[in-house]
């Protein structure tokens, strides 16, 4: 990650965008109601201006813009910024940096309501080629209880809308995110979301606790024993036409990766490894999972 700006802190940007230049043409989130996400909670939502955004593109050091290639846009839905602001701001980059090879960004389901696929296209066709889309779960209940504010359905077809555009979508879920209650429900639900519609990609978070405890009130936690066999119910249900699997964030305990189709069987024995060696440690296995960071 290049640091050449003064961020507003705290910056999160997915796993795959850790080479990245990070640029914030929003901060917070526009969509900042969700009960389990304690990430922009310190945020006031706001769209940069412009003029701010380019003149920080404009300041990145010439001797270092042939190093990037590659550049995330966030906070955590600049994709909700205005048309206009968008096209200026990916045209600003590609006149700075030669070796720009793709613009990445969150885009909430409330941010996809604002484009057309005819805007996405043209977005697309200036380099931004992949969206970071938080499903959650494809449980509609359990979005419910969450405050996504959309159905699973609503999601679905506004991600197809996305894909029409010619843009590559990483999708993620929430394990544990139903808590108890209907576990088995969300992870069979959120398969067949990703089934239907076989992003590029899809990744899988853990449920912990941070910024958010009236939602963990409101569920009954799993362990980390029941996450993973949350994760194996899922994967044992996925038949993505081509997708790639990935659960690598620092939340997870279950590390997976591979690609359906060719890679099912061998992520299933990696769940089922995984459970095996779990009971071996029921004391870790009772636990709620949790992780610290020096920092948020």
């Amino acid at each position: 990650m290049y640091y050449y700006f003064d961020y507003e802190e705290p910056v999160f940007r997915p796993p795959s965008e850790a080479q990245s230049l990070i640029l914030q043409a929003t901060i917070g989130c526009s969509q900042n109601n969700c009960g389990f996400c304690g990430m922009y909670k310190m945020k006031r939502f706001r769209v940069r201006p412009r003029a701010e955004i380019l003149a920080e593109v404009h300041s990145i050091p010439r001797h270092h813009r042939a190093y990037i290639q590659r550049v995330f846009l966030a906070d955590g839905d600049a994709l909700v910024a205005p048309q206009s602001d968008l096209t200026a701001i990916l045209d600003e980059l590609a006149a700075t940096l030669p070796n720009l090879t793709r613009v990445g960004i969150y885009a909430s389901p409330n941010s996809l309501t604002t484009k057309s696929q005819a805007e996405l296209e043209i977005l697309r066709e200036k380099k931004l080629r992949i969206l970071y889309f938080g499903l959650e779960s494809g449980d509609d209940a359990t979005l419910a209880l969450a405050r996504k504010g959309f159905t699973a359905g609503q999601m679905l077809e506004l991600c197809r809308k996305a894909q029409a555009a010619g843009l590559k979508l990483s999708v993620t879920a929430v394990l544990g995110l139903a808590g108890q209650e209907r576990s088995e429900a969300h992870a069979l639900a959120t398969a067949e979301w990703i089934n239907a519609l076989s992003p590029e990609y899809f990744s899988l978070l853990t449920m912990f606790r941070r910024h958010n405890d009236a939602y963990f009130s409101a569920i009954t936690p799993l362990r980390n024993g029941q996450i993973i066999e949350e994760a194996l119910t899922l994967v044992r249900h996925l038949h993505p036409r081509r997708t790639i699997l990935r659960s690598n964030h620092i939340s997870n305990s279950l590390n997976l990766a591979g690609s359906y189709p060719k890679d099912r069987e061998k992520i299933i024995a990696q769940a089922e490894t995984a459970l095996l060696e779990g009971k071996r440690h029921p004391d870790w296995w009772n636990e709620i999972p949790d992780y610290g960071e020096a920092y948020y």
